[in-house]
């Protein structure tokens, strides 16, 4: 262990503050990942850290000054992600994800990538006509595919948007489920109504769904149509066979953006089937029209437990 310390003398009174956090709780975030002790003064921050983490802590603590300086509210999550992702020795700059929102909430706040990969899947959604995402849960796959979306709707860069997924039983068979088609297959398509209040409002989804502008349905819904100026997502698509994939891809129109989402772990399809997602990222590579985004475990915001679950797994495979 070695000796580390930081002048912060340049910061004020409530920046030192914000830069501890509440109660210390990004110091116990850098500690519980660096295995170090911090502590912080008016003058300097003091750290003891192995030798060969000094320069990688000093870029953690570099990264979150920089934000503070510059007005932006540090939050939990993004304490968590600058640590882990310097410590597993990927060069970070936060600040670089706050160049370009994908778009803002019902509550005009504003959403920014989190993450390396969800940069690279916003600069895709940006460049190309079709995008494939995979990525594990809690990456942001279909979340930030909405806000982007919804984004263009509002910018009238599109008319249309639509939502679709594979509705693939999971030991029941929806013909014994109470209620008509739309209140059998809703419960598949909740993610996608969640992003959408979370990003309209209930009473504008609601709107946008009355008129048309809004559609979301199961994927048997898209045969035989040609969709033109539409952003249109498929989430879930690891759940496809490669025949609804192919159904689904030749579907679009003119001046038309699709956006395939797929997590490779969570396919529900009986063994006997192939994954159409799986599929299609074989046959499609070398399209330069298409973009191809992997998300990964580093990539997850959601609880920090949800990535030491997913490595469990990973790694017990």
């Amino acid at each position: 262990m070695i000796k580390y310390s930081k002048n912060i003398e340049t910061l004020n009174a409530e920046q030192r503050r914000q830069l501890c956090g509440v109660q210390d709780e990004f110091l116990n975030i850098i500690k519980n990942i660096f295995a170090c002790e911090i502590s912080i003064d008016e003058e300097q921050i003091l750290a003891f850290i192995d030798e060969k983490y000094k320069n990688a802590i000093d870029d953690v603590f570099t990264q979150m000054m920089n934000c503070i300086e510059s007005g932006k509210e540090l939050k939990s999550m993004d304490v968590q992600i600058i640590a882990e992702t310097i410590f597993n020795g990927i060069s970070h700059d936060v600040n670089h994800l706050y160049k370009k929102a994908v778009g803002r909430s019902y509550e005009h706040k504003l959403i920014y990538p989190k993450t390396i990969g969800q940069k690279q899947l916003l600069d895709a959604l940006m460049s190309k006509d079709m995008i494939f995402v995979s990525g594990p849960a809690g990456t942001g796959k279909t979340f930030l595919s909405v806000v982007y979306a919804v984004t263009q709707l509002r910018n009238e860069e599109v008319r249309r948007l639509i939502v679709t997924r594979p509705v693939v039983e999971a030991g029941e068979n929806l013909g014994f489920l109470p209620g008509d088609l739309k209140e059998k297959v809703d419960p598949y398509l909740r993610p996608i109504y969640d992003a959408l209040y979370f990003t309209l409002g209930q009473v504008q989804t609601e709107r946008l769904l009355e008129k048309g502008i809004i559609e979301i349905a199961p994927l048997a819904y898209m045969r035989g149509r040609t969709l033109d100026d539409a952003i249109i997502i498929l989430d879930e698509a690891q759940n496809t066979t490669p025949m609804q994939m192919k159904m689904f891809l030749t579907r679009m129109g003119f001046d038309s953006k699709m956006i395939i989402t797929g997590d490779m772990t969570q396919i529900d399809l009986p063994s006997s089937k192939g994954s159409g997602f799986i599929d299609a990222l074989n046959r499609l590579q070398g399209i330069d029209e298409i973009g191809f985004v992997h998300l990964h475990n580093s990539d997850v915001v959601r609880h920090p437990l949800v990535k030491k679950i997913l490595t469990q797994y990973d790694d017990q495979k």
